[in-house]
C-alpha cells in the first residue's frame, strides 16, 4: 500500500525486536552480560530446563549460593548492585522483565541501558557482573520465580549489596506502573 492516509496521528514504526533466527535484536549490550538462552526439553512427564552446567564456560566464577525469589504479578524489585559479587539470574517460572544499567565507569558500555523479557517461555541465564544496576520486574499474570546463582555467598554482617529506588532519578528508566519507561515510552 503506497497511500499513507491511512496512518493516524502519533502512529509510530515498530523497531525491530528480533532477527530471522529468533533471536532477540540488541544493540543495547552492556559489557560483561551474558545472556545465555536455553531451550526446555519437552518429556512424556513435562519440561526439563537446566538452568545452569559449569562446562558452558559463561564465566569463571564460582556458585557460592543459590537462592530464589517470588515476585507477586506487578512486582519491582529494583535497583540493586554488588561491589563484588556477580549475579546469574534465572527466571525459572512466569515473565519478568530484567533491566540492566552500565554506570561503570571506564566500562565500554557506560551509560547503557539494557532490558531483557524472559521467563517459562523463552529460560535463560543473565550473568551481570560487579557494578551493573539492575531490576526485575514480574511482568505476568502469576508470581514469578528467578533463582540466583551467585559467586559469592551473602555476607550477613557486611552485605556487597547497594540499593537504589525504583524510580531513582541516576537511572534513566521507569517501570511501568511506576511511570513511563526509557525515552518517555510507557
Amino acid at each position: 500500500m503506497t497511500d499513507e492516509g491511512w496512518r493516524l496521528p502519533g502512529a509510530q514504526k515498530d523497531q525491530q525486536s528480533i532477527t530471522a533466527d529468533w533471536q532477540p535484536a540488541r544493540e543495547d549490550a552492556i559489557a560483561g552480560v551474558i545472556v545465555y538462552e536455553i531451550r526446555n526439553v519437552l518429556k512424556d512427564t513435562g519440561v526439563l530446563t537446566e538452568m545452569y552446567r559449569r562446562d558452558w564456560n559463561l564465566d569463571s566464577g564460582t556458585v557460592a549460593q543459590v537462592f530464589q525469589v517470588v515476585l507477586d504479578p506487578g512486582s519491582v524489585s529494583a535497583w540493586h548492585a554488588h561491589g563484588e559479587t556477580q549475579d546469574r539470574l534465572f527466571a525459572s517460572q512466569g515473565r519478568v522483565k530484567i533491566v540492566l544499567f552500565d554506570a561503570r565507569e571506564g566500562s565500554p558500555s557506560r551509560g547503557v541501558l539494557s532490558e531483557l523479557r524472559l521467563g517459562r517461555e523463552r529460560p535463560a541465564l543473565v550473568t551481570i557482573p560487579p557494578g551493573v544496576w539492575h531490576g526485575v520486574q514480574n511482568v505476568g499474570a502469576g508470581p514469578a520465580v528467578i533463582v540466583n546463582l551467585v559467586d559469592r555467598e551473602y555476607q550477613y554482617e557486611d552485605p556487597d549489596h547497594w540499593r537504589l529506588p525504583p524510580d531513582s532519578p541516576e537511572i534513566p528508566y521507569r517501570f511501568r506502573g511506576s511511570g513511563q519507561g526509557p525515552s518517555g515510552q510507557g
